[in-house]
């Protein structure tokens, strides 16, 4: 069955064209040509073009006059910039969601460790990583229950995901994000605000810390 012939228009196709940009199939730079890319996924034209506007509108594509829209390419400068803003707005976030957070709530954010705790013990895998990382903190942003900080933190964290994920590759790398990932969820546990939001701004901090590494290390 394909798209268009029931289960879905601009969502399905906006969250495929995603995927490939986080998995590195349509790495930055490259063209988004709505023909070509409703041909591959042999959907119509029109949730196409409605998706990429909603990627420029992300931040993950640009527009070029008389050529096009393209995946964006991001220095590391203002991925660093990015990072800056989300290191607050992911202290909020984990703040809010600690004072509305039900007991069911903090045992489906434990579920999602656990899954991240689990996978240690096999070969890394940069893209689900990156993805768990960013189930368990959409998971704490839907908690927060503040649909402005919930927007302004996703076009954030589709930003620096695109210049990021390799981070992901590293076995250190996965335990820090892990032993983070528990402190902040101790204190939505505890019911601690105050502890909750510092220790989400701390990781943030830190990962841009270990990026800048990364990057150094790179070079």
């Amino acid at each position: 069955m394909t798209l268009d012939s029931g289960e879905l228009l601009a969502d399905a196709v906006y969250q495929r064209l995603l995927d490939r940009i986080f998995s590195g199939d349509l790495v930055p730079g490259a063209p988004l040509s709505v023909p070509a890319l409703a041909a591959d996924m042999d959907v119509s034209r029109s949730p196409v073009r409605e998706s990429v506007q909603r990627l420029i509108y992300d931040g993950l594509a640009v527009h070029i006059p008389h050529a096009g829209a393209k995946v964006a390419q991001l220095d590391q400068e203002s991925v660093f910039a990015v990072l800056q803003v989300r290191e607050v707005l992911d202290g909020l976030a984990a703040r809010e969601a600690t004072l509305r957070a039900r007991t069911s709530d903090v045992a489906a954010l434990e579920a999602l460790v656990a899954r991240q705790e689990a996978l240690l013990g096999e070969a890394p895998d940069p893209q689900r990583e990156a993805a768990l990382d960013l189930e368990f903190h959409t998971a704490i942003r839907a908690l927060a229950a503040n649909t402005a900080l919930t927007d302004a933190l996703h076009r954030l964290d589709a930003q620096a995901h695109l210049y990021r994920s390799a981070l992901w590759s590293s076995q250190h790398n996965r335990e820090l994000a892990l032993r983070e990932h528990r402190t902040i969820l101790a204190a939505i546990d505890a019911g601690d605000a105050p502890t909750a939001q510092t220790a989400a701004a701390a990781h943030v901090a830190a990962l841009t810390v270990r990026m800048r590494r990364w990057t150094a290390d790179q070079s």
